[in-house]
Formats: structure tokens, C-alpha cells, sequence
């Protein structure tokens, strides 16, 4: 937000330095990112007045200008079309800093002779100045600016750049920035006058209103103003709504956006003379309705959409932009002057959904108060009434459907600010303060009940109270206490603890830890294999449709961003998000539930000068899983399944005991197709943390007991078994490693085909035999060899291949 002092001096009466003022704006929460200082460059250029304009001898397009610099008369050779006599303008002598205007740099006037004349200094357009990137012309000043008079004394400002936070759309205003001020610095803020002169004819007479989508809009007011003249707006509020970064368009069209900018409320302006019927509906678009609005596109309109209409059809969006046919033209005489308090969250769907942002919707969006819509209504049809003439119809018309259903009262006790705040303030101090604001209080119960201004939708509750006391007191203010008191008790919670060693272990195996947002679409959750029921939770009313629903899994999440990475990265991708998916729980509430998935794609290192180096794919994503449960001092079985978006026979089930608690495996090419994948394979795993949370106890990492190294050597036998296909290797390894003798065992090698029954497969086992405490003899390792094949036997059938 630009804030002109010149302009915020208008409200509130500042004596304090620019830095002074900044400063205190930015403890107070409106943070002053920059200040701009117009003019600060001008120190040889003043306001000049044009006496004479002669041809210049030696070229037609050039002109000798005798310029009255208030000290003396001075000739300058110019090329501007637009150069007069009696203008004033802006004079800069030799030796002046001015910006170049053809390369845009900053640069020093020195003497020049152009085409055999001597020009003693130029006559400055908008863009030597630095106002505008306009050079077409030369800068024409208000007639009534006295020659002589330095050219920063007339245009010179300077522009506080403030960052106004979401919950202060008050700010959004200069004159919200000067309520502040005046707070700050114990004055009083002057809003501008809003009174003015109105005719016999009742505005009823004139025009009607008739709001039918109550829910999207609080309230509508609006007056008519006939035989008005359309045309520039005067110099100084051209002035003022450059220094903000405004164009001006014309009076009617500036006026609105000057109140909008002093008060923060959007207003628009309907040409009377295009409203059929002279009737206003606020209301939903219909389905298929097509609008073509000021930037000169036809837009389709949805049921979504808020619209204000006459009889007939559409003439503007509501609160984002008006309609081409409906808008101020130099022909327009009579106007229906708008201003109104629509719904915040309709104002950002439909500014999402039909790509416009417009400082209107800046404002909507942020939630405005319905008391807000009259006052600029009245300022702005004064300041019309001032500048384009014309006769205002008596009365306002004011439609506001559910005026006293809202409260804005906030009790509040000196024990609560105390508590908040942890200091304790004067009563006195607090009523001054609280008042100084706008806020009017009044007795309740031991405290105050506080009714913010109409200005401040922001204040709610208590804290809030709390907060604006700290703000204009001063956080600096408040002392540095130390906490008192018994310090609260650490609530033990599994699921977090849980939830945070498995991202550490994640990190620890090189992966990267992405946070997206939970919403998404049910036909990219089914692309990732979501199941279909239940279907996933919608919300009511979705900012965009890439956002409609709650996820149901993590898969598409990680599969989304970790693609994404492919197409940009061709080094490893090993992404990972912890977080909740919802389910739908019928009658009860929504079902969350803790999950944990993680993608790996592309090489399993960085490229090496070496070699290409293997790729990730399952046993990689296999191998991250079971580093994770070792962690958990759990043992996970997995188990060959189908399972969508997976690749066939290339997915397992992961479990824990009897409860299946995850996926690992290859994604299918179509998936990664789906999601514009570059690479293959794809290999994702999903854990459902919440079912793990049960199973791991309390979260706590296990009891660990330090074991020496062995002393006594140690021996290595291989077996293999041919088995059913189904049966699990992690079967296999879990009957093995019973034997006391065993310090560990693995999977060394894996056979299908020629030689083996159809629908089995041998599995080559490799245990290492040792003791802590002797050296075993052969015939120790041979008894404990043949009880782990005996047990194969009796658990798998298994039977030893030679």
C-alpha cells in the first residue's frame, strides 16, 4: 500500500520525522518496507510559465520556447507537440538531474546548441522527471502553480511503502493509515468531509434495488446522479493517484478509485442511461451467461459467480470488474453510483476462478464491514458532485438485509488482558488507549464491553484487544518477564514421536522431506491408485477445482512432486512426505489417519565418470522400508499383491504380524505416464502411520544393549530350499534366524524355471554360524543346519535342492 504523506497530512497532523514515522508505523504492525522521496533530485527545476512559442529557424519540428523561470526569461528549444502559450511547466536549468529520455538513465542537463540555436535548459516531460514513462509531451502544471516556485515544492511528496497484513483491510486506505497514526501519536484523525447538497427528487424514483443472493451480499447501497460532465479529472487528483501508481482514466471513474484508496472501499460507477428498467439485482449468474467486462474480454459466467445485473442482463462481476457496455464514457450525463459489502470467500473463488486481481478484489477478499459501504458512498458522490457537477437525488438507496445480525461487542476484563499480556496496565491507560482506536466501551461484568469502530472488522475477541493495547503502547514497551510458576507437564504423545524418528531416518537415507497441501482432485487420487470408496471428503466451497477434495493417500502427493523433479533433475529423486489423508466417517466425524510415502526414480547415485550405476526400483524402495522398521525394532513380512498404479508383481504388501500396514513397489508406466513422468522405474511405498503407532508401543526408541564384537570365528553356510511360490522370503529368514547359533541371515539368491516345478521357486539362504563364547566345532553348525532345514520342512514343505 503507497501512502503519501501529503495526503495522509489531510487526516492527521504529523510533526514527527519521516523515519520517525515509519518507525512507529512498523512496531505497530504496518510494516514500512521503503520510502520513496519524490522530487528529492529536483533541485534547478521550478514552475515556469510559457510566454511566447516561435518556430525554430533552422527546423520545423523544433520550437523556441521563452520560458519565465520567476527570475529571469529564458529561451529553450523543444520538440513537444503539446507546448503552449500561458502553460506552466516544469523548468530545469543547466546543470539540473534529470532521467534521460531516451535511455531511461539518470543523467545532467548540460549546455547545448541544437540546430544552431542555444537552448538554455529544457522544459521537462513526465518521464525526464521521473513521474512516468510518458515523454510524448511535455508535463503541463495546474494554472495556478506560481512561477518561480521550486517544482518539488508543487509535485514532491513522499511515499511510505506499507505491507498491511490480511486481517487489516482498514489499512488498505489512507485513511485507516491515519487512524493508526493518530492512535500512535496521541492526535486526533479528521476524516474528510462527507456531506453534500442533494435535490427534491427522491434516488426511489430514480432507480431500485434488489438484492436475491443475501448470502453473497451483506449490503448494497447506491445514489443516482444526473446531468453530470465527464472528462479529466483535475491536476491535483491526477497527482494523487500517480504517487499511489493509478492511471487516470476520468473524473467519474478517478473519484472512485480515490475513495477507494482513502477509504478501502471499491465503489463503481454504472452508466444510468444502460441499466434497463433502471433496476439493480444482485444475484448469481446463470449458467452459460456471458458478460464482456472493461478489459474487453467475454467472459463465460457460471451459477458461482455473483453478479449485478438490471432487468435483463449482467453488468458487472461483483466486486472484481464492471461490464464494457455499462461503464463511464465522455457521452455518459447520468450515473448510478455503487457501493457495497460483498462476501469475502465468493470474491476469492471467483477472482481464482476467472483469473483477474484487481485492487477491488484485494480488498473484498480480505472481508470488509457493511457500515463501511455508505460513508464512501457519501464521500465519493461529494467529491462527484464537486468536480463533474450534476444533480444528486435525495435519500440513499440502502438494502441490507441482516442488519442487526451481527454483534461486534467483545467483553473484556482487566484479569484477561493481564493474562495475554503478562503485564498489568492502568484502567486509565486502557480506556485511552482502546478509545484512541475508535472503540467505544461501555460497563460488563467487572470490565468493559468493547464496540470496535466500524472500521475494524478484525477485532473479535479478547486477544485481540489484548493485541491492539500492546500495539500502540508499544511492544517495547512491555518488560522482559520471567515465567512463573510450576512449567507445565510434558504430555507423552507415541504418534509424534513416532511420526519424527521415521522422518530422521528418512533424511538419514539421503531422502528429502516435501510438504504439499492435502487438497486435490478425486481423478488424480484414482491416477495414483487411491481406492474408490469411500470416496474422498469435498469441500463446500473449493478455491479452485484443482483443490476440491480432501486426499485420501500420500501417493499422489509424492508421485506429483517427485515427477515434477524428473523433468528438471536428472540426478537421483527420493522425496518424502509424512502427514493425514481423510476418510469419510459416515455419521461421525472425518476419519484422519497418519501416513508416511516416499518416491525414488532415476539413478541410485549421482552420475559418475565410472558408469551410469543402477537405478532405483523396488528393492531400493524395499531397503528403505526395512531400515525404517530395524529402527522400530519391528520385523515387516512382505507379501506379493496387486495393487493399483503398481506394476504386476512388482508390489508387496507390507505387514507387521497380521495387520497389513503399506505398500512398497514399482509404479506402472501408465502412472507414471499420468503424471508426466520422465523416467522408469518408479518405485513408491506408503505406511500408514496410525496402525504402525499401535504396533511400535510408545513411540520410544528401543532399549538398545551394547554387544562386544565376536571373539571366536565365525562360519558361513548356504542352503537352498525349493518352496511355493507364495511363500514370503521373509518367512524363510524368520524360521532361520530362530537358531541361537545364528548372527545373521540373508536372501543370496532367488530361482525360477527349468528344472523347478511349476509354481514354486528356490531360495538360496545364507546363515553366519558364531559363538560369544568358544569356537563351534562342524558338528554344532551341522546340527543347527539340519534343524533350520527341518523346520523349512515342517513350516513350508520346503525341500533342500542339491
Amino acid at each position: 500500500m503507497l501512502v503519501p504523506l501529503s495526503w495522509l497530512r489531510e487526516y492527521v497532523h504529523i510533526d514527527a520525522t519521516v523515519e520517525d514515522v515509519a518507525h512507529r508505523l512498523t512496531m505497530a504492525g504496518l510494516e514500512v518496507e521503503s520510502v520513496e522521496r519524490t522530487g528529492g533530485t529536483w533541485e534547478q527545476v521550478v514552475v515556469g510559465l510559457v510566454k511566447a512559442v516561435n518556430p525554430h529557424p533552422n527546423a520545423d519540428r523544433l520550437r523556441l520556447v521563452t520560458v519565465d523561470t520567476g527570475r529571469e526569461e529564458v529561451e529553450v528549444v523543444c520538440g513537444a507537440p503539446n507546448v503552449a502559450e500561458g502553460q506552466k511547466i516544469a523548468y530545469a536549468a543547466v546543470g539540473a538531474n534529470l532521467i534521460d529520455g531516451h535511455t531511461g538513465k539518470p543523467t545532467t542537463l548540460k549546455p547545448a546548441k541544437i540546430r544552431g540555436v542555444v537552448s538554455q535548459g529544457m522544459v521537462c516531460s513526465e518521464r525526464e522527471l521521473g513521474l512516468s514513462g510518458q515523454h510524448e509531451g511535455i508535463l503541463v502544471l495546474d494554472p495556478s502553480s506560481p512561477t518561480g516556485r521550486p517544482l518539488a515544492d508543487v509535485l514532491g511528496d513522499t511515499v511510505l511503502n506499507i505491507k498491511v497484513t490480511p486481517n487489516r483491510p482498514d489499512c488498505l486506505g489512507i485513511l485507516g493509515v491515519a487512524r493508526e497514526l493518530a492512535a500512535l501519536t496521541g492526535s486526533r484523525a479528521t476524516p474528510p468531509d462527507v456531506t453534500y447538497q442533494q435535490a427534491r427528487t427522491p434516488v426511489t424514483s430514480r432507480a431500485t434495488v434488489r438484492i436475491e443472493a443475501t448470502d453473497l451480499c451483506a449490503r448494497y447501497t447506491a445514489t443516482v446522479i444526473t446531468g453530470v460532465k465527464v472528462g479529466p479529472s483535475p491536476d491535483w487528483l491526477v497527482q494523487r493517484l500517480k504517487l499511489i501508481g493509478q492511471h487516470a482514466i476520468n473524473n467519474v471513474v478517478d473519484i472512485t478509485n480515490y475513495v477507494m484508496f482513502e477509504f478501502g472501499q471499491p465503489l463503481h460507477a454504472f452508466n444510468l442511461g444502460e441499466v434497463r428498467g433502471n433496476t439493480v439485482i444482485v444475484r448469481r449468474a446463470q449458467a452459460g451467461e456471458k458478460l464482456t467486462t472493461l478489459d474487453g474480454i467475454e467472459r463465460t459466467l457460471t451459477p458461482d459467480i455473483q453478479v449485478i445485473a438490471d432487468a435483463e442482463r449482467p453488468l458487472g462481476i461483483a466486486g472484481v470488474i464492471g461490464g464494457l457496455r455499462s461503464g463511464i464514457h465522455e457521452s455518459t450525463t447520468d450515473i448510478l453510483l455503487e457501493s457495497a459489502t460483498f462476501a469475502a470467500s465468493n470474491n476469492r473463488r471467483t477472482q481464482a476462478a476467472l483469473g483477474i486481481k484487481t485492487e477491488a478484489t484485494l480488498r473484498f477478499e480480505k472481508g470488509l464491514r457493511p457500515e463501511l459501504a455508505e460513508v464512501a458512498l457519501r464521500r465519493a458522490t461529494r467529491l462527484i458532485k464537486e468536480i463533474c457537477g450534476g444533480e444528486v437525488a435525495a435519500g440513499v438507496i440502502d438494502e441490507w438485509p441482516n442488519r442487526r445480525a451481527h454483534d461486534p461487542t467483545v467483553p473484556v476484563t482487566a484479569a484477561r488482558l493481564t493474562q495475554v499480556l503478562g503485564i498489568t496496565f492502568p484502567e486509565a491507560q486502557i480506556l485511552a488507549t482502546l478509545q484512541s482506536l475508535g472503540c467505544e466501551l461501555g460497563p460488563y461484568q467487572g470490565g468493559w464491553r468493547v464496540t470496535p469502530p466500524y472500521w475494524r472488522a478484525d477485532i473479535t475477541l479478547a486477544e485481540d484487544v489484548a493485541e491492539e493495547l500492546a500495539r500502540v503502547i508499544g511492544y517495547e514497551s512491555i518488560p522482559t518477564t520471567a515465567i512463573s510458576g510450576v512449567p507445565p507437564r510434558w504430555e507423552p504423545n507415541p504418534a509424534r514421536d513416532l511420526r519424527e524418528r521415521l522422518r530422521d531416518a528418512l533424511v538419514a537415507e539421503g531422502m528429502q522431506e516435501i510438504v504439499t497441501y492435502p487438497l486435490s482432485t478425486e481423478e488424480s487420487l484414482a491416477s495414483a491408485g487411491a481406492p474408490a470408496s469411500p470416496r474422498p471428503l469435498r469441500l463446500a466451497n473449493p478455491m479452485s477445482a484443482d483443490h476440491a477434495v480432501l486426499r485420501t493417500t500420500l501417493r499422489e502427493a509424492v508421485l506429483r512432486v517427485g515427477m515434477r523433479n524428473t523433468r528438471t533433475w536428472r540426478g537421483p529423486v527420493a522425496m518424502f512426505e509424512c502427514a493425514r489423508v481423510y476418510f469419510d466417517g459416515g455419521e461421525g466425524l472425518p476419519d484422519e489417519r497418519d501416513m508416511c510415502a516416499g518416491v525414488l526414480a532415476g539413478p541410485a547415485n549421482p552420475p559418475h565418470w565410472s558408469g551410469e550405476g543402477a537405478q532405483f526400483g523396488f528393492y531400493e524402495a524395499r531397503g528403505v522400508v526395512e531400515s525404517l522398521f530395524e529402527r522400530l525394532d519391528l520385523t515387516p513380512a512382505f507379501v506379493a499383491v496387486d495393487e493399483p498404479a503398481f506394476a504386476s508383481g512388482r508390489c508387496a504388501a507390507i505387514a507387521v504380524g497380521k495387520k497389513r500396514i503399506g505398500f512398497v513397489g514399482e509404479v506402472a508406466r501408465s502412472t507414471v505416464a499420468a503424471f508426466d513422468g520422465e523416467v522408469t522405474p518408479v518405485a513408491l511405498f506408503e505406511i500408514d502411520l496410525t496402525t504402525l503407532a499401535s504396533l511400535a508401543g510408545s513411540g520410544a526408541p528401543p532399549h538398545v544393549q551394547y554387544q562386544p564384537f565376536g571373539r571366536f570365528p565365525e562360519s558361513v553356510r548356504d542352503l537352498s530350499v525349493v518352496v511355493d511360490a507364495k511363500v514370503p522370503a521373509a518367512r524363510l529368514l524368520e524360521i532361520a534366524s530362530r537358531s541361537k547359533l545364528v548372527v545373521d541371515v540373508t536372501v543370496f539368491d532367488v530361482y525360477r524355471g527349468k528344472g523347478l516345478p511349476e509354481g514354486t521357486r528356490a531360495i538360496g539362504l545364507r546363515m553366519v554360524y558364531q559363538s560369544p563364547e568358544r569356537t563351534l566345532t562342524s558338528e554344532e553348525i551341522d546340527r543347527a543346519h539340519d534343524g533350520i532345514l527341518k523346520g523349512l520342512q515342517k513350516e513350508f514343505d520346503a525341500r533342500s535342492r542339491a
